[in-house]
């Protein structure tokens, strides 16, 4: 067996697993982006800059790799495209959120994108969902809110942009899952991920001279912010979901990172030295245990 067919049998046998690890990569995202004084765009651009490359050479340089390139249909290219653009809006979304709001509300209102890949798979996808597997990912986002606290200070009008920006990185979120889960039956995973985030750098690269933002001129410390969130966000979280959306449902995907504002709350507590409160703590609690449920509902209906 070649080493492309060993590495797919990999993925495909812990897909599983790799989602949840992905999941944890990515919770770093908020808090490193918080600690930048790149802007949104200027990070979006710089993370997906520093990984193309990982992509891009093998598919220039490998005949297998460049076949599976030319074998994309014409329609699959749109629906990458349309993927790297969801990608960027929730980017886009996603950066500024934490910058203007704090960074578990802005995690948890950015985890009800469940609903969004939910509607999809019933509604546009015609798929069946168990009632009970539904259940789950509504307690589970219950269970973030409750992590949140319903702290209605963090609503007043200086963070109300903030929350309403990680309300779209939701939604953004939802959309770019659901369209992985249709083009991935299709299209080679390492394939799919340079098309979408090629997609996606082009329009940072766009949005940057559009707007005259500003990629040049920030500290050492910035830059490195971002080149940690290139290889732990980017290539250990988007990168990986995208490797594993062929191989699972995109809604496991999506409902698994319901549990990004539990992991933010634990990654502050080692890095941070800041312990949740008796609520947070709670809502945890209620996100794992519907993961789980939800775990194990979906591996009998599957």
């Amino acid at each position: 067996m070649n080493n492309s067919g060993e590495k797919t049998n990999f993925i495909a046998k812990h897909a599983k697993i790799a989602v949840i690890i992905a999941v944890i990569c990515g919770a770093c995202s908020g808090s490193l982006s918080a600690m930048t004084a790149i802007p949104a765009i200027g990070i979006g651009f710089w993370r997906l800059t520093i990984v193309l490359p990982f992509f891009l050479i093998p598919a220039l340089t490998s005949s297998e790799k460049r076949a599976q390139l030319k074998a994309v249909s014409k329609s699959d290219w749109i629906w990458c495209c349309i993927s790297g653009l969801f990608l960027f809006g929730h980017y886009f979304s996603w950066f500024n959120a934490v910058k203007m709001t704090n960074v578990a509300s802005a995690a948890v209102l950015a985890s009800f994108h469940p609903i969004v890949v939910l509607l999809v798979t019933v509604f546009i996808m015609k798929k069946k969902v168990g009632w009970k597997s539904v259940a789950a990912i509504f307690v589970a986002l219950c269970g973030g809110a409750v992590v949140m606290g319903f702290d209605m200070a963090a609503l007043t009008s200086g963070q109300m942009t903030g929350n309403i920006l990680g309300l779209f990185a939701g939604i953004f979120m939802g959309l770019y899952f659901a369209v992985g889960g249709h083009v991935r039956k299709r299209v080679d995973g390492s394939i799919y991920v340079l098309l979408v985030f090629a997609a996606c750098w082009v329009c940072f690269a766009v949005a940057s001279a559009g707007t005259g933002t500003a990629l040049l001129g920030y500290t050492f410390t910035d830059y490195l912010y971002v080149a940690i969130m290139a290889i732990v966000c980017q290539m250990g979280a988007h990168a990986v979901f995208n490797m594993c959306i062929g191989h699972v449902n995109p809604l496991y995907v999506s409902t698994w990172e319901t549990a990004d504002p539990v992991f933010c709350i634990l990654i502050a507590v080692v890095t941070l030295g800041q312990i949740p409160k008796g609520y947070e703590i709670i809502g945890c609690i209620v996100v794992v245990a519907a993961l789980l449920f939800y775990n194990y509902q979906e591996s009998k209906e599957s």
